[in-house]
């Protein structure tokens, strides 16, 4: 184990630099990193395999006291799929969508909030569905759909022609939203929420989509796990053998999933191997999508 030197040095501005370089960090992607600094620092090799999660956490911690001042914080949480603690970069006061003003367009904006609107409130979350994804194709469709406004909004009022984007402008931004580590797209060919926007969007989704109905009942889009407090969007995770809820003993039926199991399990689905094939590859999100957008403006 390496001997690190008391107080915030170079070696922990290393650390800091590497960590922004990357949005997130886990412990195998912190290993090498924290071995090339104590390399550097003591004179002598040492080997990933050598650095503990105690001195992540050391590093971490170090950092954090430099951070604070900026309204800055390296939080952790659980990755839903594989259970690895994920660390990440939290802005702890500004609004989210102010953060992202300063890297995307207005445009660009409102088509991520269609993105959350459509993942948290679309057609696959409505009564016993809870997906909380969305498929590649769906993903781009929402580019040229209209802004629904969440507010005093009538049938008759205009709709707003802001947010468009084309269907290779969405795709594009979707892989920009996954490549910045806002997103998580599945084998299935699904995006969801990355642990990253979990951990950033905490607030703004609660404040967002928890709401009541017009008699006063509570309406939780957005779940919590009773035992690590973390959001769940993908499946209620337990190690308990069983399949009865902690709460309220109600046993679970084994056909109503949390997460894109909502969509795939469901007997409509077609797999994105079932597509229309081009020289005898699948076709692409985009060009569906295009396809798609030629029928409907020959019909019209």
């Amino acid at each position: 184990m390496p001997s690190f030197a008391s107080g915030y040095g170079d070696g922990n501005r290393a650390f800091l630099q590497a960590f922004l370089a990357r949005n997130t960090l886990t412990l195998d992607t912190g290993k090498p990193i924290i071995a090339a600094i104590s390399t550097q620092q003591e004179g002598r090799p040492i080997q990933a395999e050598d650095i503990t999660v105690e001195d992540l956490d050391s590093f971490i911690s170090q950092a954090n006291q430099k951070l604070s001042p900026l309204d800055l914080e390296i939080r952790s949480t659980f990755h839903q799929q594989n259970r690895e603690r994920v660390y990440a970069l939290i802005n702890t006061t500004s609004d989210p969508m102010t953060q992202l003003a300063t890297t995307y367009t207005a445009d660009e904006i409102i088509y991520v909030k269609k993105l959350l609107d459509a993942m948290f409130e679309g057609r696959n979350n409505r009564g016993r569905k809870e997906a909380m994804c969305l498929s590649a194709i769906d993903a781009i469709k929402l580019g040229r759909m209209a802004e629904k406004r969440r507010e005093t909004q009538t049938e008759n009022a205009p709709q707003s022609t802001a947010g468009m984007l084309g269907p290779k402008e969405a795709e594009v931004m979707l892989n920009k939203l996954s490549a910045e580590g806002w997103l998580e797209k599945s084998e299935a060919g699904f995006y969801s929420l990355s642990p990253r926007a979990l951990m950033e969007l905490k607030a703004w989704l609660v404040d967002t989509y928890n709401d009541e109905d017009e008699d006063g009942n509570s309406r939780n889009k957005i779940k919590f796990c009773h035992a690590c407090k973390e959001i769940i969007t993908v499946n209620f995770f337990r190690v308990q053998r069983s399949r009865n809820c902690p709460l309220c003993d109600t046993q679970w039926d084994g056909e109503h999933y949390v997460g894109e199991k909502t969509i795939t399990t469901a007997s409509d689905y077609r797999a994105p191997t079932g597509r229309r094939q081009i020289n005898n590859r699948p076709r692409s999100p985009v060009e569906e999508e295009e396809d798609e957008q030629d029928e409907d403006d020959m019909e019209t």
